[in-house]
């Protein structure tokens, strides 16, 4: 196992004993199959993940052993991939718990810095209609410029008396909204929500809520734990026309998009898999490590890696239609959709 014994050593050396440091770490001493399994990415997109980083990865310092950025992002990814604690990790590579700590934070921070250059939501003319012709092709619903969820991760408790990180479930988790497009691609990633807050909370406070709310032309899908607006397009909660069942089974399939990422997230970065277990920091802490993973599932993507290569199988979960009262409902929005229904799918 070269993986082993290359970083063991070098966390030997730290300490003085022997003539490698781990400044001088060779990444090229790696297997490519060992870099893959036990990192979850090829060579080639962890040697350009380095690059990106070196800058912020490399302090100015007068030790003559300080950790090499190389060192320092396969810690982060050993980590973030492996759905394992420090200590475990720690063991498993061979650097101590306090500098694996640091290699996270370091590259967690630098990854965050990133996330305006890998996270955007364009919507100029051509990148719109790039979106609907891809999204369309899906599943015939048309003009849409992405998908909508809220996903939770689980993290521990704050503490014994906050409880709004408490969500639904009845677990402590952080909020994550996310917008992507046809391909995985996320075009937005707010992930400082308190689990407490329900979606339409979220949503309302958002960036992207604020973005599109004088929108003129296309559309977000949103499932029906969301309002319907003229840029939110929703399920009919009762269909009753063979148009309308038309609709919902379109909206469902092309919504299902945004579902697929994140659980093609959840995969690759077993950190984020409550499953596993929770993220033992806190919230804020928490909330930069799932940014971070949606930057570099971006950059990986953007890179030629497919997005949904390591997604993992589960039952869809069931959601409660929201409740609204009359005052609460957009006429011009109901009528919208219904001008969509009878335009396109009857």
């Amino acid at each position: 196992m070269a993986i082993s014994i290359a970083i063991l050593d070098c966390d030997l050396l730290l300490h003085g004993r022997g003539q490698k440091t781990l400044d001088r770490f060779d990444l090229g001493s790696v297997s490519d199959n060992v870099l893959l399994t036990q990192f979850g990415f090829p060579r080639e997109f962890i040697h350009y993940l380095v690059e990106l980083l070196r800058d912020d990865l490399s302090r100015r310092t007068l030790r003559s052993r300080a950790i090499s950025p190389e060192v320092q992002v396969l810690a982060a990814l050993g980590f973030y991939t492996s759905g394992s604690y420090q200590t475990y990790m720690g063991d498993t590579i061979g650097i101590s718990q306090a500098s694996i700590s640091r290699c996270v934070s370091n590259v967690t921070k630098a990854l965050v810095k990133q996330a305006p250059q890998f996270i955007t939501f364009k919507r100029d003319p051509s990148s719109r209609e790039l979106s609907y012709q891809e999204f369309q092709r899906v599943a015939g619903f048309p003009e849409v410029e992405g998908v909508l969820d809220c996903v939770q991760v689980a993290i521990k408790a704050p503490n014994s008396e906050d409880t709004s990180y408490v969500n639904r479930r009845g677990f402590h988790s952080v909020g994550c909204q996310l917008v992507c497009d046809a391909r995985g691609l996320l075009l937005s990633a707010e992930t400082h929500w308190p689990g407490g807050l329900k979606d339409t909370e979220v949503l309302e406070r958002s960036a992207i809520y604020k973005q599109l709310q004088n929108n003129e032309k296309g559309w977000l899908l949103g499932d029906c734990r969301y309002p319907l607006r003229k840029w939110l397009m929703t399920p009919v909660t009762s269909p009753q026309t063979p148009a309308e069942f038309q609709y919902n089974l379109a909206h469902a399939a092309t919504h299902e998009i945004v579902d697929r990422t994140f659980r093609a997230i959840q995969t690759r970065f077993r950190c984020l898999d409550s499953t596993k277990g929770y993220l033992q920091y806190s919230p804020e802490r928490s909330s930069s490590i799932l940014l971070a993973c949606c930057v570099l599932h971006n950059a990986s993507l953007q890179s030629g890696l497919d997005a949904w290569t390591m997604e993992r199988t589960v039952p869809p979960e069931q959601h409660e239609s929201l409740e609204q009262r009359p005052e609460e409902r957009d006429s011009h929005a109901e009528e919208l959709r219904k001008e969509l229904v009878l335009g396109h799918f009857s």
